[in-house]
């Protein structure tokens, strides 16, 4: 598949024009930047009725070298720019995937839902990295489109570009894209018990492995048993990448 700037990323979801009655909304972009202050994250907000951006985080390693006032110029032309040909396929494939999943859905509901997914960014000195986006609806118009989203980035805890997947707010239910097929499959998020997420927010604190023992008056070779059934269930190898998935999947 050949993909030039003259082509968006998101064709699924093009808006003509936008409302006067949809404009009329309240200032928040004081909110997303105070917000950004708090967080290690980088935040975009995206305007899909001209394809740019509002407001990109001042965070230097998501910028591939760029400031964000230039990121925020080039709009979608810094994807063309700074993500690999095979990353730009998998971005056109899962965003016409991820808005025909998102118009089959209730109106009602649609903010409900977010998208999280993989791919590498290369600086200016040609050096990747492997970024995890998370979208969610900001906005909709009056006809239920998406009109803005957040956007939040950060580094990615996994080993490769993918890794598709959407959430409803308040559901254990998950749908990963299978990208060969282009359909979503319905699965559900993984689950720790009480005494596992126990261990997992210890580490989360810097506890070690005998410090934690000592907490929960357990053998440390039960907190190794315990460790062991995390990384299982969470698909993982180890504590750092477990920690990112339950971070990701909102366990703890």
């Amino acid at each position: 598949m050949k993909i030039n700037p003259g082509n968006t990323l998101l064709t699924k979801n093009r808006l003509d024009n936008i409302s006067e009655h949809d404009r009329h909304r309240q200032h928040y972009l004081d909110v997303v930047q105070a917000f950004s202050r708090l967080s290690y994250e980088s935040i975009y907000i995206i305007d899909y009725s001209n394809m740019s951006f509002e407001y990109v985080s001042d965070n230097p390693l998501f910028l591939c070298g760029h400031t964000a006032d230039e990121v925020l110029q080039l709009g979608y032309e810094f994807y063309f720019r700074h993500v690999p040909a095979a990353d730009l396929e998998l971005l056109s494939i899962l965003n016409d995937a991820g808005f025909d999943f998102y118009a089959a859905l209730p109106e009602k509901e649609r903010k409900q839902y977010s998208i999280s997914y993989d791919f590498h960014l290369t600086s200016r000195a040609g050096k990747q990295i492997l970024v995890n986006h998370r979208l969610t609806p900001l906005f909709l118009t009056t006809e239920g489109k998406i009109w803005k989203s957040m956007c939040m980035v950060s580094l990615s805890s996994q080993q490769k570009s993918g890794n598709v997947r959407i959430f409803k707010q308040g559901s254990n239910d998950i749908w990963k894209l299978n990208l060969e097929t282009r359909k979503w499959i319905k699965s559900a998020k993984p689950v720790l018990t009480d005494r596992e997420l126990e261990v997992l927010r210890m580490y989360a604190q810097g506890f070690s492995i005998s410090q934690i023992a000592e907490k929960i008056f357990v053998a440390p070779d039960t907190i190794k048993y315990y460790r062991r059934r995390i990384f299982e269930r969470l698909e993982v190898s180890n504590i750092a990448d477990a920690l990112a998935q339950a971070v990701n999947n909102r366990l703890v």
